[in-house]
């Protein structure tokens, strides 16, 4: 049994009901004292003096990160987001015109923003069964060209499922294609091994499940894809300088930049252990049972109140929907009425998932290990008064 108490599972202060863990989980106190330690040092000594004594504690902080991938160090980078790690994994695949990529439909809206940005790139959406999962079958059965890259959203913004990310990296490995997914609503609430997803590169957010501070990324890259692509637009810290003239590094870290936020990596380090420590495991089978209730007692509530999740296996994200009125105007009520904090998400966060769907918003309520029974009845409670 967990103890919502225990250091790496209790928010660093007192918090009314959150269940906005997959915009922003709330930060442990051990994480907060990373960064606020690292930025008193700051003040001290300067920011390059702290930064060179903080260095073994980077390198451990790589190391953890290394450890929740199963990947080595040297495929770890910590840049600045999830948008971030797109740009520069997008940059390095070097994308050209008639090149095929194919997407999930339940894919974050910025992430078609970026690849039909590109000019001439094909861009397809992969099949989707019943639930709105990507179709692995039926794209084995596809006689088309294979495309060049795979970009898979493991587990969408607007969407409680979970993609099959693992069936999909051996399809793409059988095709030939680059294969990249955006983990950012799965790392830090479901196991992710990249040696048994078989993808080149993976990133994920460090605020949302994992509860490190905003501003802050995990990105893998593989050393096959390493060794076959270069960073786009290195700096000084990315390609150094050398007796041979400016090399690209050759670790996952030539991406990121010479001008680091390193009390924000401290505390992504600091994450990241306090989610070995508790085990990924027990993370997510605490988080998929308070999940699971939530999901239950709000559709009893129906018909006023309508559960959009839906397949055989579903994340902590739970999405729904008050008849009559808006998300945001149910985010709203349940924070002036109850003190219960949940998201509202347009449709511009997964627009084809949602448009398929007929939805132009969700309310998206997440909890964490931390959600205690009765910040779940106060929400249930609250939307039973607005339905």
């Amino acid at each position: 049994m967990i103890d919502p108490s225990n250091a790496f599972i209790a928010p660093a202060a007192p918090v009314t009901p959150y269940f906005a863990n997959a915009a922003a989980g709330l930060m442990t106190a051990p994480v907060l004292e990373a960064v606020i330690a690292h930025l008193r040092r700051e003040s001290e000594i300067g920011g390059l003096p702290a930064a060179a004594e903080a260095e073994p504690r980077l390198t451990a902080a790589y190391a953890a990160a290394a450890r929740l991938l199963n990947a080595q160090p040297s495929e770890i980078a910590f840049v600045e987001g999830g948008n971030a790690a797109l740009k520069s994994l997008l940059a390095s695949v070097g994308l050209k015109a008639g090149d095929r990529v194919l997407m999930d439909r339940t894919a974050w809206g910025g992430a078609f923003a970026m690849l039909t940005s590109l000019p001439e790139v094909v861009v397809d959406l992969a099949p989707v069964d019943a639930f709105g999962r990507v179709d692995v079958e039926a794209l084995r059965a596809d006689a088309g060209p294979p495309p060049r890259l795979v970009l898979l959203t493991w587990c969408p913004a607007t969407h409680g499922l979970i993609n099959p990310a693992a069936e999909l990296g051996a399809l793409a490995a059988a095709w030939g294609s680059t294969y990249i997914i955006d983990a950012c609503q799965a790392v830090g609430q479901i196991p992710a091994d990249v040696k048994a997803l078989r993808c080149h590169a993976l990133f994920a957010s460090g605020r949302k499940w994992l509860r490190g501070p905003r501003g802050t990324a995990l990105l893998y890259a593989s050393q096959a894809f390493l060794d076959a692509t270069s960073p786009f637009l290195p700096d000084q810290f990315a390609a150094p300088a050398g007796p041979g003239g400016w090399r690209p590094r050759l670790d996952a870290r030539r991406y990121e930049t010479g001008e680091a936020f390193v009390a924000g990596r401290l505390g992504l380090g600091a994450a990241i252990e306090g989610a070995l420590t508790l085990g990924i495991d027990v993370v997510q089978r605490r988080i998929a049972a308070r999940a699971e209730r939530l999901r239950t007692e709000l559709a009893a509530i129906s018909p006023s109140v309508r559960v959009h999740d839906q397949g055989p296996d579903l994340s902590g994200i739970v999405t729904f929907s008050v008849a009559g009125r808006s998300a945001s105007e149910v985010a709203a009520a349940l924070l002036a009425t109850r003190g219960v904090a949940v998201s509202a998400v347009a449709a511009a966060y997964g627009p084809h998932d949602m448009a398929a769907r007929g939805l132009s918003d969700v309310v998206r309520a997440a909890p964490h290990t931390f959600t205690r029974d009765s910040a779940l009845e106060a929400l249930v409670a609250g939307v039973a008064e607005l339905g």
